[in-house]
């Protein structure tokens, strides 16, 4: 019990401690980081300005941006911070804060996909009911009830891991407090724990994995069914982003919280933690406004409407 660490600092051995150039690599998550924030914040204001975005769709969309913006901020601003400032410590409390956004959003995510996987389905399956099925009542109720969904994962899962004697190294062999690499700290017998966590994330992805899966197989039969090819391909372009998006959240969540520990080491943890935490909140608005002919016109609206409102002032 002499090594014993409590509510204590930890040290987190991130990214930068891997690789040959951090310098470089700090300047590159940077830019990755103002990219998030300014395609996310962008999308969002364009949602909000233009009625022509006022529709469900759209909304979900706002409000993957919004998860996207604060999921990237509960990671990169402490890393690279501490990286400037020569420091790798976080408090114990510190820590947990960021474990419990870090769940909260990761759980709102799961769900909020698949209420945009539902919302595609009854536009495509069902248009002429869209309107009676996702008015902006239940449009509210679906994202109030992803976030208290993902609010509830954070809730059972940061008191209990952090509640655990940690008595080995203070070292997180990760760039942030992620639930699995402060569990390899604990010295006490976490396997009921990491039981319980394993049912519960299975619930998590399983029941969004088949909401989503549903929606797209009745979605493909209703494209497949489709007399005209421009229907066809709008339909298609609109399911692939969104699909695109899923298989990437997905994918990393699956590897992260469902795979055994025999397949994880400190590196491909961090490798995929950076793709999923980092990366994805900066391709999300890629894909949804690039393939997206409505986003790119409230944008060109909202570029040339300066210029010219200038213009009939003078």
């Amino acid at each position: 019990m002499a090594n014993h660490t409590g509510w204590v600092d930890f040290i987190l051995v991130g990214l930068f401690s891997q690789s040959e150039h951090p310098a470089l690599l700090c300047v590159v998550i940077f830019v990755i980081f103002l990219m998030a924030l300014s395609g996310n914040a962008i999308l969002i204001l364009l949602i909000h300005s233009d009625s022509r975005l006022h529709t469900p769709m759209y909304f979900l969309i706002g409000q993957l941006s919004v998860m996207d913006v604060m999921y990237i901020s509960v990671t990169v601003p402490k890393m690279l911070l501490d990286q400037v400032m020569g420091v790798d410590e976080i408090s114990a409390p510190g820590c947990g804060i960021q474990m419990f956004l870090y769940l909260t959003l990761v759980g709102s995510e799961c769900f909020l996909l698949a209420a945009m996987a539902y919302d595609r389905y009854v536009a495509i399956c069902h248009p002429l009911r869209y309107s009676v099925f996702m008015n902006h009542k239940v449009c509210l109720l679906l994202a109030s009830g992803c976030w208290f969904l993902g609010s509830v994962d954070g809730f059972m899962l940061t008191p209990i891991t952090m509640t655990f004697p940690f008595c080995r190294s203070r070292e997180i062999r990760h760039f942030f407090c992620e639930v699995p690499a402060v569990m390899m700290l604990s010295c006490s017998d976490t396997s009921v724990y990491e039981t319980l966590m394993y049912l519960c994330c299975v619930l998590m992805l399983l029941i969004p994995v088949i909401v989503i899966s549903s929606s797209y197989s009745f979605i493909l039969l209703t494209i497949h069914r489709m007399n005209s090819a421009e229907g066809r391909r709008k339909a298609f372009a609109t399911c692939s982003s969104h699909m695109t998006v899923v298989s990437l959240f997905y994918g990393a969540a699956v590897y992260t919280y469902m795979l055994p520990s025999s397949y994880h080491t400190p590196r491909k943890d961090m490798v995929v933690s950076f793709f999923y935490t980092i990366l994805t909140p900066v391709l999300n608005p890629l894909i949804y406004s690039l393939r997206n002919k409505d986003v790119m016109g409230a944008l060109k609206k909202m570029v040339t409407v300066g210029p010219v409102s200038q213009e009939t002032t003078k």
